[in-house]
């Protein structure tokens, strides 16, 4: 019997430690998350909208003096595949893309630039939708999920919008590089934790990115490994006015970072 008892005590005491133990999680939950929603309204006041939400238009043919037909070039994704922080349509990453391209090429670039500031993977397909009927691109450079990481949109669903915009792309023979999902641990004017959360987000949605990509034939191409450590190291020259886009140079190191990419991509997609 008092055995029996001692049992009944212990189960008891041991079901009163768990349900604290969850209570204090749950608490500690709720002043994570709050934390956090706080350092992102801190961010969001720290960055503003300097640069407005409307990139420069750099859609036109570059390098037009060139021989031969040009090559169709389409920019997909959010404001870094847009340009917006370039105050030269030339430093845009599209205008930086067209002229290198171009320049490796021997051929005029035919710039169109589909990209949306402000866009999520879900948008990728709406982007396509708008271009002019009976549109072929040569190559398609999909830039995105920098918004999909601030807005918590899960991993899964980013990469699969993704997927299908790459497999659309292919049904129309068109070349696709995916420069994957910047890492947003460079960017200092959100504060800590929350800077340490999303530079972990960031790059476990890059990865699958790269995942699905080379799955589907794409050529994906690291931006975190290739250009990340310039953000970090030389904020001032890489970041725009609003320390959240690139510059001309940070537009100019990307370019490069994706024209290799581009480049091998054309060698399988010329006509």
């Amino acid at each position: 019997m008092a055995r029996t008892l001692e049992s009944r005590s212990g189960a008891h005491v041991t079901v009163a430690v768990t349900a604290g133990t969850a209570a204090v999680l749950v608490v500690a939950s709720f002043v994570a998350r709050a934390v956090l929603q706080q350092q992102a309204a801190i961010a969001r006041r720290r960055i503003g909208k300097p640069l407005g939400e409307d990139a420069l238009d750099a859609d036109r043919v570059w390098r037009r003096s060139l021989p031969g037909e040009p090559i169709e070039l389409l920019l997909l994704g959010d404001s870094i595949a847009a340009g917006l922080g370039a105050s030269r349509r030339k430093d845009t990453l599209g205008g930086r893309l067209a002229k290198s391209t171009a320049k490796q090429a021997h051929r005029p670039v035919r710039l169109t630039t589909a990209a949306v500031v402000g866009s999520e993977s879900s948008e990728l397909g709406r982007q396509l939708d708008q271009l002019p009927a009976g549109y072929r691109a040569d190559v398609a450079v999909i830039v995105v999920g920098g918004n999909d990481v601030t807005h918590r949109v899960p991993v899964a669903d980013s990469v699969g919008h993704l997927a299908e915009a790459i497999e659309r792309l292919h049904r129309q023979s068109s070349a696709v590089i995916v420069g994957t999902c910047p890492d947003l641990g460079a960017l200092r004017p959100v504060p800590q934790p929350l800077r340490a959360l999303g530079s972990r987000l960031s790059r476990q949605l890059a990865a699958q990115q790269a995942l699905v990509a080379e799955r589907l034939g794409a050529h994906a191409v690291s931006l975190g490994r290739a250009v990340g450590p310039f953000f970090i190291s030389e904020p001032d020259e890489m970041f725009s006015l609003d320390r959240f886009h690139p510059s001309a140079l940070g537009y100019r190191r990307t370019a490069e970072a994706l024209t290799p990419a581009v480049m091998r991509a054309l060698g399988g997609a010329q006509r």
